[in-house]
């Protein structure tokens, strides 16, 4: 059986992280993905390294996978009608230039939604294309400081912290994906396409989910907890005799089963821990008490007995941990894909299961300019000696 969005074309104008997540997320799905660049240079992220693998930047490679790579100067009239004309025979256009600048090239919604009226266009920005901000360009850095997230995140007593990727620039690109298949959806109702607007800003503050909600209701300004939660309760890291565990006891029942594994059942029927509300407000007190008796044995053997118990418990795993463990593994986490420089190249897999329509057999990021004769070939877009 064919993938889910086998026979949809995309036409993909968008450079760095979140419009390319979008749009390999749509070639895993079987979309024909077209990523416009420009000759000489590419996508900005082709020179973003180390690391790198003989002089060939590894962020490229996480975003670009099972894509065509088309060289196209959007500043010559020469390549300019070049993408009219694939945008005139395609059903989705990602871009995410600067305010008003695809207009100046004849590539705005407006234009080329006259010539076909079932595009998908789709515009991710930092700001949004409406609002005083507009015009300014976005990154995850000021993001996740502009939008609260690293004010929630990081120890108490130590400065706002952001995440270890650029997670703003990752959301937007899987809403940028919601927001597409919806419109596609659409699409086979009312036979036509709709402008898509999506920032990164707006995509961060909704990732602050429960903490948003809380503060809406109460105004009250909310803390940093480090690895703890606000509101759950034990919920973080512990120190063992040789290392680190992570505790989630997401209930009360849990936590009983915790205090049995512990050997102390007194804390599961005292008043003060009983409920994950009074648990909450002793913490300074329940913390202590716990985090001593997990230094009497090791991660191991605690994680093992939590485990038996169906207490959620994890280690801490480092990066070169995670893609050697029995579930990456097993789960086929990771995938091995022919290269025709390296010979092969191991990537992340998507993380998107179907039980009748597989995903896109994955293919190796694209080389600048790999397949632009094939696809204005296929088009009947004759750019002569250009490329």
């Amino acid at each position: 059986m064919a993938p889910p969005l086998d026979g949809i074309k995309v036409l993909d104008l968008s450079r760095v992280l979140a419009g390319p997540t979008c749009t390999q997320t749509l070639a895993d799905l079987g979309a024909e993905v077209w990523k416009i660049e420009p000759p000489g240079k590419g996508d900005d992220t082709r020179g973003w390294m180390p690391p790198e693998v003989e002089g060939e930047s590894t962020y490229f490679m996480c975003c670009n996978r099972s894509k065509k790579s088309v060289a196209l100067d959007l500043k010559s009239q020469e390549g300019r009608a070049a993408v009219q004309a694939l945008a005139r025979k395609a059903d989705v256009l990602v871009e995410n230039f600067r305010q008003g600048a695809l207009d100046a090239f004849g590539l705005d919604y407006e234009t080329l939604s006259a010539d076909n009226r079932r595009l998908i266009y789709c515009s991710i920005s930092g700001y949004g294309r409406t609002g005083p901000r507009a015009g300014e360009g976005g990154y995850d850095f000021t993001i996740q400081a502009e939008s609260g997230l690293m004010a929630i995140t990081g120890e108490p007593e130590g400065e706002p912290m952001k995440l270890g990727v650029a997670i703003t620039d990752i959301a937007t690109g899987m809403n940028a994906v919601q927001a597409i298949l919806a419109a596609l959806f659409a699409r086979e109702r009312t036979g036509r396409g709709q402008h898509l607007d999506l920032a990164l800003f707006d995509s961060a503050v909704a990732l602050l989910a429960n903490v948003a909600s809380g503060y809406l209701q109460t105004g009250r300004e909310p803390n940093r907890y480090g690895n703890a939660h606000a509101t759950v309760v034990p919920y973080q890291l512990f120190d063992t005799i040789d290392g680190t565990l992570a505790l989630a006891c997401g209930n009360d029942g849990q936590f009983l089963a915790l205090c049995e594994v512990l050997g102390r059942t007194d804390l599961a029927r005292d008043e003060r821990f009983i409920r994950n509300r009074s648990r909450v407000e002793n913490r300074d007190t329940l913390i202590p008490e716990l985090q001593a008796a997990f230094l009497t044995r090791g991660t191991d053997e605690w994680i093992s007995l939590l485990r038996k118990a169906k207490v959620p418990v994890g280690s801490v795993r480092s990066v070169s941990e995670v893609f050697s463990a029995a579930d990456v593994l097993e789960r086929g986490l990771v995938t091995t894909v022919p290269d025709a420089v390296h010979g092969q190249l191991s990537l992340v897999r998507s993380p998107l299961r179907f039980s009748e329509t597989p995903l896109h057999t994955p293919v190796a990021p694209p080389r600048l300019g790999d397949n632009t004769e094939e696809v204005l070939a296929a088009h009947g877009i004759n750019l002569g000696a250009s490329k």
